[in-house]
């Protein structure tokens, strides 16, 4: 698997950023591009710090653990599955500025030093290492940007 970390990957990322429009529809879901650019922002947002979200409860958590290596494996993930309340959108933004934004999120991630430290924890899945972080970065971007045939 890729990593946001990784120079070509993190620039393959934003050139197909680039080639998305307002218009570019969706292969499956039920989100617009606009909303899919700010959907995109949240685990980002999360992982810089930016935001929170509503830890899990014991068995929950336990679960996510077990299905955490899904999060940067090499396997594709199916069109369609479930996400998490807060990662939700729904109303209308900008085109232009959640496109921005979103490589801008991206770039402070690829240059932040925070995820090379051994206690960068993910609320849902515990302790991830820089690797993990930069490949599951790249692989919900990637499923992304699938869906919107970039």
């Amino acid at each position: 698997m890729k990593s946001l970390f990784e120079a070509e990957a993190h620039q393959e990322i934003l050139d197909r950023i680039e080639k998305l429009d307002e218009k570019s529809p969706a292969k499956w879901g039920k989100m617009s591009v606009n909303q899919m650019l700010v959907h995109c922002q949240k685990p980002i947002e999360l992982s810089l710090g930016e935001s929170t979200i509503k830890k899990p409860n014991f068995v929950k958590k336990f679960l996510f653990k077990i299905i955490s290596p899904a999060l940067y494996n090499d396997k594709p993930w199916k069109e369609g599955l479930p996400t998490a309340q807060e990662y939700v959108i729904t109303d209308s933004y900008s085109f232009d500025d959640e496109k921005k934004k979103l490589k801008s999120k991206i770039e402070k991630m690829s240059n932040s030093k925070a995820y090379f430290e051994p206690s960068k924890n993910h609320p849902y899945f515990g302790k991830f290492s820089a690797d993990q972080w930069g490949k599951s970065a790249y692989k919900h971007l990637d499923h992304h940007l699938t869906q919107f045939g970039a």
